[in-house]
């Protein structure tokens, strides 16, 4: 199994979590040297706001949902234990501005 890549949403197990899917957002680049990656929790509590990147089916999500970037988390590469999807170079260019207005900069 190959590890993560940016843009790519990948089930993590984490203790006191549980199961659930992030979205990796660290450079590729940098990924193997990295233990952690950058990631957005995905979350079926959908509340439209900016910082907020709806998926859906379209994507290769199981059912509609947010990844949230107002809710980053550094997540262990060794937590993350199945590949669910990647996002097409246009959803991760959304991906990114919901990031940018995520951290004002």
């Amino acid at each position: 199994m190959t590890g993560p890549r940016r843009g790519e949403v990948w089930w993590g197990e984490l203790e006191g979590v549980g199961r659930r899917p992030f979205l990796v957002m660290t450079r590729s680049a940098a990924i193997p040297v990295l233990h952690s990656v950058l990631a957005a929790p995905i979350t079926r509590t959908i509340r439209d706001i900016p910082t907020e990147l709806r998926l859906t089916p379209d994507d290769g999500m199981p059912t509609e949902c947010v990844a949230s970037f107002d809710n980053l988390r550094v997540v262990p590469k060794a937590y993350l234990v199945e590949r669910q999807c990647a996002l097409d170079p246009t959803r991760l260019a959304d991906a990114c501005q919901a990031l940018h207005v995520a951290v004002d900069c």
